[in-house]
């Protein structure tokens, strides 16, 4: 995304998907399943009374979980939009005072510098794919979070079995190889509306965070769990989703089967402050 923070089309595509998220996403049967998988992860690493910078926060429904677990949370998005609905989501709650939202794109994390050091960084569900450099937002990270301090980031995977199979299945093979070309994808968002998608396989993203730092555990999140646009086959057979997230928690830590996920999830701790 370009690095201004205006509410243009231009600057702020997904203010237009900001009102219809929730229901498309966060409050649907595939949704759910991811969202509990990394929320496992999550509570496991940030406790009460930590401060975490969360990058991408969308609608701030991650926001809104730590807050109600005593963890105070700085969320950050370059989408307006997306923010004003966070904060009306926040605002019902009691825990809201643990929750500071900003429109900032990540990007520009390098503004905050006067607001850390943070006790851990957080993005969920393929904002950073929409970073061009991630290599510039670990340096960043590097200088905004306490030494050894954990930095839990959930990208949208390289290599997607469910995808692939899926639309080879149905004869169309440029949708299903779509990640591994050279130079990302464009996700259209509505009309006339899109944005630059980048799917950094595992090894590149434990490349482009060296040497500020190391990767502690990956885990796959969504390995049987289908991609969010099967929804449909979902909601036909919830049963069969219902066993579809036991088998995810047993596979997504395998090695090999793990990178097959819709999105990966990648625990880093920093080894390398920077001043």
């Amino acid at each position: 995304m370009p690095a201004s923070v205006s509410s243009s089309i231009r600057d702020a595509p997904f203010d237009h998907v900001a009102e219809t998220y929730d229901a498309v996403f966060t409050d649907s049967l595939i949704g759910r399943a991811q969202r509990d998988a990394v929320w496992k992860e999550l509570d496991s690493c940030f406790h009460p009374g930590q401060r975490i910078l969360e990058l991408n926060c969308g609608t701030g429904v991650d926001a809104v979980h730590l807050a109600e677990r005593g963890v105070e949370v700085l969320a950050c998005d370059v989408a307006p939009r997306m923010i004003q609905v966070a904060r009306q989501r926040s605002s019902m709650r009691r825990d809201a005072a643990r929750v500071e939202f900003r429109v900032l794109a990540t990007e520009q994390i390098a503004g905050l510098a006067g607001q850390g050091p943070f006790d851990g960084a957080f993005s969920n569900f393929g904002g950073l794919n929409c970073v061009p450099d991630l290599s510039a937002v670990a340096r960043e990270l590097a200088r905004l979070l306490k030494p050894g301090a954990i930095a839990l980031l959930c990208l949208a995977g390289h290599a997607v079995a469910w995808e692939i199979l899926w639309y080879l299945g149905r004869g169309s093979p440029r949708k299903a190889l779509r990640r591994f070309r050279r130079g990302g994808a464009v996700g259209r968002l509505a009309e006339n509306v899109t944005v630059d998608v980048h799917y950094p396989s595992a090894r590149a993203m434990v490349r482009l965070f060296a040497p500020e730092f190391r990767l502690l555990r990956l885990k796959g999140i969504g390995v049987t769990v289908p991609p969010s646009y099967l929804e449909p086959f979902a909601r036909r057979f919830p049963r069969v989703l219902k066993t579809l997230a036991g088998v995810d928690r047993l596979l997504s830590s395998v090695p090999v089967i793990r990178a097959l996920a819709d999105h990966l999830l990648f625990e880093f701790q920093l080894v390398r402050s920077r001043a």
